[in-house]
């Protein structure tokens, strides 16, 4: 077994006003997925993108929208996603504040 804080993983910025922390992956051992924990700083958008690969998302603090062609979804504390693979997908924060939440992804080489 395995237990980290994440707040001891190194933020990794994702342009300027969002960051990663790749909680659990490869490097740790995990087999299958890497587990990161993802956050936007208020008013921040990722744009509309795709990934031949799921997504599992579960929103631990803040506001938002996820968008998907023809939908928006609300992210809000408690709210768990799916994104399918190859769906186009994007995310903006509508909160005053952090948006926060975990992405788990498989591993991809």
């Amino acid at each position: 077994m395995l237990s980290r804080n994440y707040h001891d993983i190194e933020q990794e910025p994702v342009g300027e006003d969002k960051s990663v922390r790749w909680v659990l992956g490869k490097p740790e051992g995990t087999p299958n997925f890497a587990l990161r924990v993802i956050e936007f700083e208020e008013g921040a958008v990722f744009e509309t993108h795709q990934h031949p690969y799921e997504h599992e998302i579960f929103v631990l603090e803040g506001e938002g929208v996820a968008h998907v062609p023809g939908k928006e979804v609300v992210m809000q504390p408690g709210v768990a996603i799916y994104i399918p693979p190859s769906e186009p997908h994007g995310y903006r924060n509508t909160g005053a504040g952090p948006l926060r939440f975990i992405c788990v992804i498989p591993h991809v080489d």
